[in-house]
């Protein structure tokens, strides 16, 4: 078969063009959320958008040197992962471009994204104290200050010191009340364990249960969560009761869980329309519902569990600063001998 010039001319624009049609055809997700919670919703926006979704799920710090290892190598084009604090470990590499759309950006609280619009939160998560109601009235409660008191001594169950969460929540002392303050709150925090740091949120909730101790610092769906689940942990949790901390004051302390685009992302634009999937209203009520953590955005439908909680006062600290004082405080759990 013989071809002239201009059908060589229309095969090598069809095959140039198809090259172009398929670069956006597919979209690499690197998630530190276990797959059930995020997976669904990747496969929705596959479907809509007639995009394959190739998911890589580890931990977050695991993803992280991952994406520094490949550099501009990687296939990925977004990083999922919970925390501000590691969110902005992932920006301090270097290993973000801040996103461009600024109606993404009007979707989401200025407290819950990145100051230089490099991450954005997609739902919340607040730290709360959760108490065994057998020998816990309420009314000793106010704030997490006041775990230091004298009272609480061998009463606290919580998890180490190398756990994000922790270090988030004592960063937030930190933004509030200066380094001095955050230190002489930690020792006596310390002062109060009820045993050594051990274990998950879970832990921390089935030892309330147990006896061990009288109040915890738990994110609040981990609550939830043993609530849905199997009945010993059902048992476990309805021994547990939540306060939210400083409502006469600052606020919960809350964290979210938030996504970023890569810097080295061959998809931005894709990757953009996948974050501002995220943010739609049937994505945000699959957070409330299902993950049974609070959506980013007002005005969303959540789990009944958490209706039965009521509403709170969050902190409106923006979450960036948990990233910046990770360091230091990470210093002031180690001086206090915060294991």
């Amino acid at each position: 078969m013989k071809y002239n010039f201009k059908s060589i001319l229309y095969i090598s624009i069809a095959l140039i063009c198809s090259q172009f049609a398929h670069a956006g055809d597919e979209i690499n997700v690197y998630s530190a959320r276990k797959e059930a919670y995020i997976k669904p919703l990747l496969d929705q926006f596959g479907q809509t958008h007639n995009v394959q979704i190739n998911l890589i799920t580890a931990k977050a710090d695991a993803l992280i040197q991952r994406l520094l290892k490949e550099g501009k190598n990687t296939p990925a084009d977004i990083f999922i992962t919970v925390d501000a604090g590691r969110l902005h470990r992932a920006k301090s590499a270097g290993l973000l471009q801040a996103i461009n759309d600024p109606d993404v950006l009007r979707q989401v609280p200025s407290q819950y994204q990145d100051a230089d619009a490099y991450w954005v939160g997609l739902s919340v998560r607040a730290r709360t104290i959760a108490y065994r109601h057998k020998t816990v009235r309420k009314e000793e409660l106010s704030s997490y200050e006041a775990l230091t008191d004298t009272k609480w001594k061998n009463r606290i169950c919580i998890r180490s010191s190398n756990n994000i969460y922790n270090q988030s929540l004592v960063a937030a002392m930190l933004a509030h009340q200066g380094e001095q303050a955050t230190q002489s709150w930690v020792n006596g925090l310390v002062a109060n364990f009820a045993r050594k740091p051990q274990g998950g949120d879970r832990d921390q909730i089935k030892a309330l249960a147990a006896g061990q101790c009288d109040l915890a610092v738990i994110n609040t769906y981990y609550l939830g969560k043993m609530l849905t689940a199997d009945v010993a942990q059902q048992a476990a949790a309805r021994e547990t009761s939540l306060f939210w901390s400083n409502q006469n004051g600052r606020g919960v302390h809350v964290n979210i869980s938030g996504v970023g685009i890569t810097a080295h992302s061959k998809r931005p634009e894709l990757a953009t329309k996948l974050v501002a999937f995220l943010l739609t209203n049937e994505s945000q009520a699959w957070y409330g519902k299902v993950n049974l953590e609070y959506p980013v955005r007002d005005g969303i439908e959540i789990n009944s569990i958490l209706q039965q909680w009521g509403p709170f006062k969050a902190d409106e600290l923006n979450l960036t600063r948990l990233g910046e004082l990770n360091a230091e405080a990470v210093r002031i759990m180690d001086r206090a001998g915060w294991k």
